[in-house]
């Protein structure tokens, strides 16, 4: 039966033990048939349905504290959830104790010194929100409703990447709930090498309660989508490998095959361009000039606004199944590999999302933070949405079969925000060259793998 507290051996566990945790816990506690309990297990990828026996919603760090204390103590398997953004369902678990962030929403600037406190339940809307007034904007990714904590950990790429990075590159320092249930300041001059894993590697060393960010002085940027008749995809596909060659690091381009709101299969680039208005124009021409536009909404916008663009297209409520890889070179051979399965799509909402990494990602050093993907070219995100339960097959395997026909093309690895069903080797791979390395870093903080629900590093034995 699920939706029961159990230890990890399966054995429930004793109602007093669950009754003396909640008298003592200062946050909001939820269980099976409490009133918030399955609004708090929802989340907004329809296919994850799952039954915790207990989400611990926290207030304060020192609720995260007693969390994990009660969590190691009673032999509990344990979610971590922030955003709750994760397409794989990473911030549920069934039976076990979910660690709720979502109510730690606060942000802070500091605009003369341009940083940022930033609370793990924040989402990017969040963070916008305040930045904006003082001109200021942390590098982030592309859908508002995103959860700093997950992205950030596990990287972030998004708008400002080629001018300013990944957001794990603004990243200054955190504070970390460790598996002992100890709070950690983590920077460059403390556990440095936790601070180092957790730029990149994922949710696995600890519970980030709080992170503090550069901030960087954008304001107005010229955004915004142009679509073109999926007939001219490779046309645009190959035009837009060409122009991010020599493009300014003031641009951010993404390519997408996507389906228009009138149903028809198109092929789009949304951009963001982070200088002057007017340096940005002949961009824009260049894209009018490529093929006859059939949709065009570039213009200056503020940058929240830039954030909120791609938000209509992941809505909650949708089933969704993501695979992703990477490609060194966009060759022709590749392009037309992702155009003609762009169009096997069952479903019209399906997308794929082609992501440049260039500029500012690239000239940190592999080796500087756990991310180690700076030279690897483009990510293709392959993104299966559908609305009937009944249709999980066919979206399933045309996103596994994309990802399988882009394999000659490959660098066989993927972004870590992106890995959903795979199995061991592609974890692994996804943290590349520093994987050996991220393995040191969990074996020191976490030996036992108390943080496993997560794109899993395991500790040495």
């Amino acid at each position: 039966m699920s939706g029961i507290l159990k230890h990890a051996d399966g054995s429930i566990v004793e109602l007093r033990t669950v009754k003396r945790f909640i008298n003592s816990f200062a946050g909001q506690s939820l269980l099976p048939g409490d009133s918030d309990y399955d609004t708090a297990r929802t989340l907004w990828n329809a296919s994850i349905d799952k039954r915790p026996g207990l989400i611990a919603r926290c207030g304060s760090t020192n609720d995260v504290v007693r969390a994990v204390q009660f969590a190691r103590i009673n032999n509990l398997l344990v979610a971590v959830k922030g955003g709750g953004h994760n397409v794989a369902g990473r911030a549920l678990c069934d039976d076990g104790l979910v660690i709720d962030l979502s109510l730690m929403k606060q942000v802070s600037v500091d605009a003369p010194s341009r940083t940022v406190t930033v609370e793990a339940g924040a989402l990017l809307e969040d963070v916008d929100r305040e930045t904006h007034p003082h001109g200021l904007a942390v590098p982030a990714g592309v859908v508002s409703k995103t959860g700093v904590a997950g992205l950030a950990l596990g990287g972030g790429v998004g708008w400002l990447a080629r001018k300013y990075g990944l957001t794990c590159d603004s990243l200054l320092s955190c504070d970390v709930v460790s598996a002992q249930g100890e709070v950690l300041q983590v920077h460059d001059a403390s556990h440095s090498d936790l601070f180092w894993a957790l730029r990149g590697g994922g949710g696995n060393f600890g519970v980030v309660t709080s992170f503090r960010f550069r901030a960087h002085p954008v304001s107005t940027v010229l955004g915004g989508m142009i679509a073109y008749p999926r007939s001219e995809a490779a046309t645009v596909l190959r035009f837009y490998r060409d122009l991010m060659q020599t493009a300014p690091e003031e641009l951010t381009a993404y390519a997408g095959l996507i389906t228009t709101p009138e149903g028809a299969p198109a092929v789009a680039i949304m951009m963001c361009y982070c200088g002057s208005l007017e340096a940005g124009e002949p961009i824009v021409q260049s894209l009018r000039a490529v093929a006859q536009p059939v949709f065009e909404a570039i213009q200056p916008m503020p940058f929240p606004a830039m954030q909120k663009l791609a938000d209509a297209t992941h809505p909650d409520g949708l089933h969704n199944y993501w695979r992703s890889t990477f490609v060194r070179e966009l060759s022709d051979a590749a392009i037309d590999v992702i155009v003609e399965q762009s169009n096997e799509a069952p479903s019209n909402l399906n997308a794929v999302l082609v992501q440049i990494f260039s500029g500012a990602v690239n000239k940190v050093d592999a080796a500087a933070t756990a991310f180690p993907h700076r030279n690897a070219g483009f990510s293709i995100g392959i993104e299966a949405k559908w609305v009937d339960a009944a249709q999980c097959s066919p979206n399933i395997a045309w996103a596994r079969g994309f990802s399988d026909a882009l394999k000659p093309h490959s660098s066989y690895t993927c972004l870590v925000n992106f890995l959903g069903d795979e199995g061991a080797s592609e974890v692994r791979a996804a943290f590349g060259s520093n994987y050996e390395r991220l393995v040191d870093v969990k074996t020191k903080y976490d030996p036992t793998n108390f943080f496993r629900l997560n794109q899993n590093i395991r500790p040495r034995m």
